[in-house]
């Protein structure tokens, strides 16, 4: 008997040793995110949601205390939130921001959008954060130099660094050091940015992060070309965590993998990593993570999404009642991407015009809004609610019908053609160029005719189209909207017009 004691004694000491055994590995999870706009859920609450998105990211952390959270650039604009007054200044992203603090996100990489607020605002948004920054090419313009963008707390400045290491540890305390890369896409130049060769610069990061750390991961906002390139530049890289598409991707390029989730938090991607101390070798199994009501709302978070909904729902209710309204149904998504929206014909772009014209009747021969003033930069699918619409166009404005000599018209049409990749490109609706000839409702443009054009009103300010403002004399005349009329908003315009189809 008591030889059998001593025996199981000895058993179970081995099992023990076995079981706390370093198998030389460690393991660690990313949760990805990429082109967030919105803190609360969209299309009619089915998808979205940053709450939502923190109960996921608290379950990780139980899973594995060894995650981090990251935002692979785009956040601060474009967002409907972000164009509102609080207290006399715009919001700019401090909704964003204070979500994501509340969150703890440990990483973000700038993104293009970023660039959108101004200089001054987007040193606010730094100095609010709480989260680290991350970019290798992009610097801020100074009167005397290129100098790195910084967060300035309490009196002392904090600068973005070129890469970043973050230390993780395993049950039996041994550590390793993981390196991130992370570079921009200089899509949007400003007086106040400075952009390097993201190529040149994501090498020399990795070049000088490598040999401190024992792996190192790239958390990118370039075109998913550039990021197969940068895999073909540096394939020691496992993984690179991407944006700018907006749509979620998944590819292989040598032995390194490329991720992308969707936009506004409908899908993340959950990375699990576990690195052999022993072989150097580190594997990743991702997982796309659909963001929908199926999941419980993390409650910290949400009352502050809610704190700042309630304040836009109050906003929105000045011009329409009923905000969450579901109004349409898109079984083909509307496209409002910033690249499309100001370089094609888009079904989104169409769907605005059209609506300028149904808000006069169709009492007009043609209507033109700039695409710059589409700023949802996404597409929209499924429940169409108001608040969509309000994210779509922030920032509202009347439709004008405008009397135009036929002249200036064709002079305005293909300003809008050569605009191509810029804010000033025209959806159009009832204008279509075939072949070298305007056609305007089917009828052969004529430069000695006057037409009748609904114009969104900021076109007439002359910023896009320098010589289209009311001073120009074939401008014949322009009539504004009251307010009890559709087009006294663009927004109720398109809301009231999608009601009928």
């Amino acid at each position: 008997m008591k030889f059998t004691k001593s025996l199981l004694y000895f058993l179970s000491i081995l099992f023990l040793a076995s079981c706390n055994k370093d198998d030389q590995k460690i393991d660690f999870t990313f949760l990805q995110l990429n082109d967030v706009y919105e803190i609360a859920p969209i299309q009619g609450g089915e998808y979205g949601g940053m709450a939502r998105v923190e109960t996921v990211h608290k379950e990780l952390l139980q899973e594995n205390p060894n995650t981090m959270l990251f935002m692979a650039g785009d956040f601060l604009n474009p967002s409907l939130l972000g164009t509102i007054k609080v207290d006399g200044e715009r919001v700019r992203g401090k909704q964003m921001v204070e979500v994501m603090n509340a969150m703890n996100f440990d990483l973000v990489a700038f993104g293009n959008h970023e660039f959108d607020v101004s200089k001054q605002d987007l040193q606010k948004r730094l100095n609010e954060s709480t989260f680290s920054w991350i970019t290798a090419n992009v610097k801020q313009k100074t009167k005397e130099a290129a100098i790195p963008f910084y967060k300035e707390v309490n009196g002392h400045k904090e600068h973005v660094g070129e890469t970043f290491i973050k230390e993780f540890s395993d049950a039996d305390g041994t550590k390793i050091k993981v390196g991130f890369i992370s570079v921009c896409i200089p899509s949007n130049p400003k007086e106040f940015v400075e952009y390097s060769n993201m190529f040149v610069k994501a090498r020399a990061a990795y070049a000088a992060v490598k040999d401190s750390v024992d792996v190192v991961f790239g958390l990118t906002h370039v075109k998913i070309n550039n990021d197969k390139r940068i895999a073909k530049l540096i394939p020691n890289l496992p993984l690179i965590m991407g944006g700018h598409e907006h749509t979620n991707s998944y590819d292989t390029i040598g032995n390194v993998l490329i991720a992308k989730a969707d936009a506004n938090a409908k899908t993340v991607y959950v990375h699990r990593i576990s690195y052999d101390k022993k072989t150097k070798k580190t594997s990743v199994k991702s997982e796309l993570k659909e963001i929908n009501a199926t999941i419980k709302s993390d409650e910290k978070v949400a009352e502050i999404v809610n704190k700042w909904q309630t304040i836009l729902t109050s906003k929105i209710k000045e011009i329409i009642q009923n905000p969450d309204e579901v109004i349409f149904k898109a079984s083909t998504p509307l496209d409002g991407r910033d690249t499309p929206i100001r370089s094609t014909q888009t079904n989104l772009g169409q769907l605005i015009t059209k609506a300028m014209s149904f808000g006069f009747n169709d009492e007009v021969d043609c209507a033109l809004v700039n695409g710059g003033s589409i700023r949802i930069d996404d597409q929209l699918s499924g429940h169409i609610t108001a608040v969509d619409i309000f994210r779509v166009l922030p920032y509202g404005g009347e439709v004008l019908k405008v009397e135009i000599k036929g002249r200036l018209l064709k002079r305005v049409l293909d300003y809008g053609v050569l605009a191509a990749g810029n804010g000033a490109y025209l959806q159009r609706y009832n204008a279509e160029k075939v072949g070298d000839t305007w056609m305007v409702k089917n009828q052969e443009l004529d430069i000695n005719k006057t037409y009748t054009v609904a114009f969104s009103d900021y076109l007439l300010k002359g910023f896009d189209i320098p010589f289209l403002s009311e001073e120009n004399k074939e401008v014949l005349s322009i009539y504004t909207p009251k307010a009890e009329e559709l087009n006294f908003d663009i927004r109720k315009a398109v809301i009231s017009y999608l009601k009928t189809i």
